[in-house]
């Protein structure tokens, strides 16, 4: 087996990935979700990098609300997740991110390599990946800041570029300049000069080098940072909104001597819209990219992805369709990137479905919506082996729980009672409940919430 590279992997898992809704969303962005196979986004990035790195110096920064769910997606891969996901209290673009990382690394190791990653992109060729990623630590401990410059093959205006110039070692070039997201007439010429490169977000570096380039050319940020208290408590919103919202482009790397380009051509995509995505995964004999409950005629060149229901299309081209629980989005696939501008609606107008699903994940397993109503609610809990979770009800309410699958213990006010498959009980007034799933699998619970029946029936007015 290949000796592994002395480097800590960093993976920055913050963003929201608006332009993937309906399935991404803010308190379930995309690195979290599962597009190919059994494999979420940030399980794919762990797993293309165990061969080459130790993942047992990872870390991953993140947003507080996403804290679980990543430890659950590290947990499923055999990963400890204590003390290797950093949480942000909100976000303050990739210097802040990329430097509290490194804070907590030198505090093991002074002089550490980082290898900085987002969590939600996907690379198709893992062994020149590799291979660029050795080149990259080498060039990192000659004391460059190396960032990985994706080779363009078409004209594309949605990524920034990067201009190399003069060559240095393993293939790499000094950093000439950065460039903003150019017309397509730009972009072209940019393809044709051939030492123009997309800004792919991937860093290598020493952990005193970048230290020593912030406080060059970004003292404000290391001073504010050095004086928050990073001791292992989280950092307070307060504090930490107090910080420059900067990427590591503009705080660094377009200022530093010791910028290096790494031209690689790995088959890399950023999955930021629903194109991106369809022109990642192969394809079937008409062109499709199908998933789900799906019934196709002379469909072609579309992207259909169903979660719950059939979805039947007919005499269509270049389309996209992904159906959830709670929402569908159709498209022409040229412009499905647009999305974003639902998104922004649906935030104006307070609908829930820009945040979250109908399906949320705990500790102790998944509660699902099942139907709400201003009269009642229902709810499906799917319960882990072992697990607890707590029930509380109001003077307000009435909440019913059935067990449709498995068994239960119930505790209340220090009484305990077993239930089976089709019994259930009632909770009423202020009351707290604890369910344990006392089975080998998992336990199913209906939970239906009411508004409580007045004592008094004469104030019921008919």
């Amino acid at each position: 087996m290949k000796k592994k590279l002395n480097a800590y992997p960093i993976l920055l898992a913050g963003g929201s990935g608006t332009r993937l809704w309906p399935v991404s969303r803010q308190l379930y962005p995309k690195q979290l979700v599962k597009f190919f196979g059994e494999e979420s986004l940030i399980q794919s990035t762990i797993k293309r990098l165990r061969p080459v790195l130790n993942v047992k110096n990872i870390r991953i920064v993140c947003g507080r609300d996403h804290v679980f769910d990543i430890s659950r997606h590290m947990e499923e891969m055999g990963i400890p997740s204590e003390k290797k996901i950093i949480a942000e209290p909100c976000g303050r673009n990739t210097a802040p991110a990329i430097l509290l990382a490194m804070l907590q690394v030198i505090e093991k190791e002074n002089d550490a390599v980082l290898c900085v990653f987002p969590a939600d992109h996907v690379i198709r060729d893992e062994r020149v990946f590799h291979e660029r990623l050795e080149s990259a630590v080498k060039l990192a401990e000659m004391g460059y800041i190396v960032t990985f410059g994706i080779t363009p093959h078409y004209p594309e205006t949605g990524f920034g570029y990067i201009e190399g110039a003069g060559e240095i070692d393993f293939g790499a070039l000094c950093v000439k300049r950065f460039v903003e997201k150019p017309d397509r007439k730009t972009a072209e010429q940019y393809i044709d000069a051939g030492n123009y490169f997309w800004n792919s977000g991937m860093f290598t570096f020493k952990a005193s080098v970048m230290i020593q380039e912030l406080g060059v050319h970004h003292s404000e940020l290391l001073l504010k940072m050095k004086q928050l208290p990073l001791d292992g408590t989280p950092v307070s919103l307060k504090d930490y909104r107090q910080l420059p919202n900067i990427s590591i482009d503009y705080a660094v790397m377009e200022k530093t001597d010791k910028a290096a380009v790494l031209p690689s051509d790995f088959g890399w995509s950023d999955i930021g819209s629903w194109k991106s995505l369809y022109d990642f995964i192969p394809k079937d004999t008409n062109g499709n990219v199908i998933e789900g409950d799906v019934i196709s005629e002379n469909t072609q060149n579309s992207l259909i992805l169903g979660h719950e229901r059939l979805i039947a299309t007919n005499k269509l081209k270049n389309m996209v369709i992904v159906e959830t629980p709670d929402a569908v989005f159709v498209s022409d696939l040229e412009n499905s990137r647009d999305v974003k501008l639902i998104v922004e609606k649906l935030k104006e107008k307070g609908r829930s479905e820009f945040q979250k699903h109908k399906t949320s994940y705990h500790l102790w397993g998944t509660l699902t919506v099942l139907e709400t109503s201003p009269d009642f609610s229902v709810v499906r809990r799917n319960m882990y082996p072992g697990s607890k979770c707590e029930i509380k009800t109001d003077s307000s309410t009435v909440k019913h729980l059935i067990v449709v699958k498995g068994f239960a213990k119930s505790i209340t006010n220090n009484q305990s009672r077993l239930l089976n498959t089709g019994q259930s009980l009632m909770l009423t007034g202020n009351q707290m409940l604890v369910l344990e799933n006392t089975g080998n699998e998992s336990l199913i619970v209906i939970g239906i919430k009411t508004n409580s029946i007045p004592e008094d029936l004469s104030t019921v007015k008919i």
